[in-house]
């Protein structure tokens, strides 16, 4: 179909998604951003957040904590740190991830503190986004 493209989306444990999809929401770290066919080419870094699809199957949101997304005219690749559908994400998970953000800032250097602490923020707000509460952030 000429009004879609190709979207694939890996984490280092599974391949979670490969569709032609019409559009792609992005939680890219400089800003969210919106991949359609025949997008300038593109390389961001993802912060946490809820990546979007939409096609021709229907919408899909996935949870990321991070990664890139390459954008290219033919389709958009995303390699995320974690992904999980958010049909599938749970409480347990949610406070694992932030337990995994939480650990990370109390071990980091003066220098990577604030990007850090960014992080576990934009992990509680997906909690937020989905009605559940993170425990300690």
């Amino acid at each position: 179909m000429a009004d879609t493209m190709q979207f694939d989306l890996v984490s280092p444990e599974k391949s979670l998604a490969s569709a032609q999809v019409t559009e792609v929401q992005i939680p890219g770290a400089e800003g969210d951003l919106t991949a359609m066919p025949n997008h300038a080419p593109l390389i961001t870094t993802l912060r946490p957040g809820i990546l979007k699809t939409a096609g021709p199957e229907g919408a899909i949101e996935y949870v990321v904590t991070g990664g890139f997304a390459e954008i290219s005219a033919a389709g958009t690749s995303v390699l995320a740190e974690r992904a999980v559908p958010v049909s599938e994400m749970t409480q347990e998970l949610l406070d694992e991830f932030v337990s995994e953000a939480v650990a990370s800032r109390d071990n980091a250097t003066a220098e990577a503190l604030d990007a850090l602490a960014k992080q576990a923020a934009d992990i509680a707000a997906i909690g937020a986004y989905m009605g559940l509460s993170p425990k300690g952030a």
